[in-house]
This record gives structure tokens, sequence and C-alpha cells, in this order.
């Protein structure tokens, strides 16, 4: 005499509170893992024995009899159905532990299978109706008995059914629709219900783009009303846009007139006492007043064209050298570097450091093994940290330098941040 089918015995054993336990050779055992068969009342089962449940990925003409393979066993249905409630990890545990990695149910399939289990849900398409019998959990003729035909439906088979729709259903989602919203994202809203037209705009301005082309055209005449300017003033006018860095004339300064160039513009800090003592041994006995800094840009394109340009800066050490820009240098002074001395600041502009640090970027570089400068804690002034013997992290302290300047000129001096 065949057993009933174990997906028809569990299902009514959940939902009648129906106990189940665990035997191995005859005898109660409490570990699942250890039995060898599952004890739902009246019946008896081993534990591998296939259900009705089929695998992902398994076609769904297979039958638990001809390919058993394709199906979820016994113990792998039930050990989902007992460990419904608890959390991923947990049951993953307990899946080890009963040697079903390879024919567990996932995680994510055990929520349905519990739903249909407890009567919560009458149909899952995972589960294979029964060949010539209707599930005896479902009474037979209903509309989710398993193998019910529709009348008039000719169409309709055991696993898959006409959906009739109710008729009080159906006056509900009638009135659900009338009252819908329809809803509108950033996209539609931009775009609106007009079609815009820019053709007066661009009519506007045709007769001035036209003329622009024609006078950028070689030998084209420069207009009467705009001369052409002299090249010492225009040389003069594109120097003006150049932006400023002071430094100190401190001797015990870090960054001096010796090693300023190096160190911004190929990120290499080389000690000013070595620097100095390179360039006498070169013939240069005295460093220059004012130096010109060269810092290399790189551009990429939306459609990912690389293109690198080069942005000029200025570096002096004193009042003298920057009176050689004219009467407006100051307004072109970005950076002041400090060495925490007030003395520096007396010929400046803004005597005052809280001044001063208003009005352009303060900088003060340190060893890394020096502890913080007091005097600079009330200036608004950045401290940046050299490494006294690791060379290869001058370039990510020369970085942050340029960083901060750009992120600051940006923000105060916007019309400085040009290339040449």
């Amino acid at each position: 005499m065949s057993l009933p089918d174990t997906m028809v015995v569990l299902r009514r054993a959940v939902q009648s509170n129906t106990p189940v336990s665990y035997t191995k050779n005859g005898e109660a055992t409490a570990n699942l893992s250890d039995a060898t068969h599952i004890e739902i009342p009246p019946h008896s089962y081993p534990k591998a024995t296939p259900t009705r449940f089929l695998k992902p990925g398994s076609p769904a003409s297979s039958a638990p009899a001809s390919n058993p393979d394709d199906f979820f066993s016994l113990e792998a249905v039930y050990l989902a159905w007992r460990l419904k409630d608890a959390p991923g990890a947990e049951y993953m545990k307990a899946v080890r532990e009963s040697g079903l990695m390879v024919g567990f149910v996932s995680v994510t399939e055990r929520k349905a299978l519990v739903e249909w289990l407890e009567g919560k849900a009458h149909e899952y398409d995972r589960i294979v109706p029964l060949v010539g019998a209707g599930d005896s959990t479902t009474p037979p003729g209903s509309p989710s008995h398993p193998g019910t035909r529709v009348p008039g439906d000719t169409t309709s088979s055991p696993s898959k059914r006409r959906y009739i729709a109710d008729a009080q259903d159906v006056d509900v989602v009638k009135k659900i629709k009338s009252n819908e919203v329809e809803l509108r994202d950033r996209n539609t809203v931009l775009r609106g219900i007009k079609p815009n037209n820019f053709s007066s705009v661009r009519d506007a301005f045709a007769e001035k783009l036209k003329k622009a082309k024609e006078s950028s055209k070689p030998g084209a005449a420069v207009p009467a009303a705009t001369p052409a300017l002299d090249p010492k003033l225009q040389a003069r006018k594109a120097r003006n846009m150049y932006p400023i860095i002071m430094i100190s004339s401190s001797p015990t300064a870090l960054i001096t007139m010796h090693n300023v160039k190096r160190f911004l513009q190929e990120a290499i800090f080389e000690p000013s006492s070595e620097a100095r003592a390179r360039a006498t041994a070169e013939g240069n006995t005295r460093p220059e007043d004012l130096l010109a800094i060269y810092r290399t840009l790189t551009h990429i394109s939306p459609s990912g064209k690389q293109t690198t340009s080069q942005a000029r800066y200025f570096v002096v050490d004193s009042v003298d050298a920057l009176s050689k820009f004219g009467a407006d240098a100051w307004d072109r002074v970005v950076c002041v570097m400090t060495t925490g001395q007030a003395w520096q600041f007396r010929p400046y502009k803004w005597n005052d450091p809280r001044q001063l640090f208003h009005n352009v970027k303060g900088i003060h570089f340190s060893w890394t093994n020096d502890p913080p400068n007091t005097k600079i804690k009330d200036w608004n002034v950045t401290e940046l940290k050299i490494d006294p013997q690791r060379r290869h992290v001058d370039k990510s302290v020369v970085a942050h330098f340029w960083k901060i300047l750009d992120t600051w000129t940006l923000s105060n001096k916007p019309w400085l941040m040009k290339t040449p």
C-alpha cells in the first residue's frame, strides 16, 4: 500500500498543529540530522523522499517518480518550515548541520513555501499538481483546487487556469483607477507641455556671430571703435592675471626661495640647506627674489579626450619683490606661507594675521613629528606636514596643497583661475 503524498500530509499536519517527530531504525531521535525517517502521524516517510516541490531550473514537466533529483526532499521542505522564523544565518547553519548544502530550500523560496503549507496561499507554481487526484487539503471543485477546470475554458490545465475576476473586485478597481493621480518625475516636469522654440534668440544673435567670425579671419580689419592695443600693454595685462604666492623670508622656514620651485613644480622636497649648496656649486650664490612656477593641469572631456595645459604662478618672499607687479599686486596674492612668526607680516598690506588670512589663504608647513603650532591656531591657517625621510609622500602633500589653494581661489578670487 502506497503512502499518501508527502506535501498533502505535511500541509495537513502544519494546519492542524500535529506534532512531527524523527526516528532512526525504528527508535525515536531528537535530531533531524541523525534521523532516517520523519514521522507525520499516522504515516512514516524516509526523510530523503522526494516531494512535489520543484527545484529552481528544473523543467515543469518533471515528475517525482521519474525524476526525483528535480524535487526537494521531505527533509529540506520540513526544515524550511520548522525554521520559518529563523534568521538567514541561523537557517544556513542548520542546513549545513543536516548535510543539505546541495538540495536545501533557499531563504528567498522559504517564505512562499511556508505560506502554502500554512494555507495562506492556495496555489504555488513551484509545487507540481498531483496526477489524477486533487490536494486533499483543498475541497474538490473549488477554484483553487489543482486540476479544476472553469466551465467553458478549453485551454485550462491543472498547472495553469484562466482567472475569473470577482465582480465586486472589478468595481473596486474601477473606483481606484478613477481616483488615480499620475505621478510626475523631474524629467516630465522639466519637459513641459509646450515645445520650446528659441528661434528668436538665434535670429537676434545671428548677425553678431557673423561679424565676430568675419573679424577673426586673417587680414580682417580692426574696427575703429576697438583700436589695437600696444603689444607691451597686452603682455602686461596678461601677466597681471597670474596668481602670486608669498613665502616667508625666514632662514628657518622649510619652504624658501631655494627649494620652493622644485617642491611645488616637481613635488620633491629638498632641504633648503642642500638646495642652497647645490645652487652655489652651480654658480648661483644668491636666490632669485621672484620665481615662476608652472603647474601641469589635465582635463578629460566627456568624450574621453585628455588634454593638458600649464598654469603659471609667481612666488615672492618680500614686499619689495611683490611691488614689481604694480599697485594691484595684493589683489593677485592667493597664498601666504608662514612660519608662525608675526614679524613676517609687518610690511604687508594687512599686518594683522587675522585680517591677512581673511584676504589670502594661509599655509604653514612643518615636519610630521613636530607638535601643532599654537601660534597659528587663531589665524585661519592650514597646517601641512612634510615627512623628513619619506620622499615618496611629497607628491600627496603637494597635491593636497594645490587642492586647498584651488578651492580657496575659486571661492574668493575666481578671476585668477585661468591658464595661459
